[in-house]
């Protein structure tokens, strides 16, 4: 992949992340039924599935040796500890869902987005801000958008407006080549 088309996959990358209890989830859940085409990555997790979750479509379940794996070969775009069990985000399905020119949305805590700012510096980090919520400034300076979050709806219109600017043609190689 050359870095024009690194750079056009990268900028259809979001990632919305706050504080912990902004509302990520209600949040992604409005884009996603508003913007069907947008895709949510799939986490890897070392913690048993709880009831009613499913392998592949809720969580990707795995043993702690598997994800040690995928840690090791570097197959993970960002990962973290949470209490005893790790989850992570598989990069492989991004740089796919990239690739066909779909836009990905990302919901990260803010270390987790601050990771994938490491790694994919194009990335459109989106801070999803309750009322009063005011970021430290290093973190503030990490986002190139920030979304107030003091009504889920107008939260999600605002980042489906942002997310809609994602499209772009999937890459393609150059003429000739």
């Amino acid at each position: 992949m050359s870095t024009d088309d690194e750079a056009r996959s990268a900028a259809r990358l979001t990632v919305l992340s706050g504080p912990s209890g902004a509302g990520r989830g209600s949040v992604v859940e409005l884009v996603r039924a508003r913007l069907a085409s947008v895709w949510v990555p799939v986490v890897a997790t070392t913690r048993p599935p709880r009831p009613g979750e499913r392998d592949g479509v809720d969580r990707l379940f795995l043993d702690p040796p598997a994800f040690d794996r995928l840690v090791a070969a570097g197959e993970l775009l960002e990962w973290c500890r949470i209490g005893p069990y790790r989850r992570g985000v598989p990069r492989a399905d991004v740089r796919s869902r990239l690739a066909q020119g779909r836009p990905v949305l990302l919901p990260l805590d803010l270390a987790g987005a601050l990771a994938v700012r490491a790694v994919a510096p194009r990335a459109r980090l989106v801070l999803l801000a309750p009322p009063a919520y005011r970021a430290e400034p290093a973190v503030a300076a990490a986002f190139t958008h920030a979304v107030a979050h003091d009504r889920t709806e107008r939260a999600a219109t605002e980042l489906v407006g942002l997310l809609g600017s994602s499209f772009l043609a999937p890459a393609r190689p150059p003429p000739g080549g």
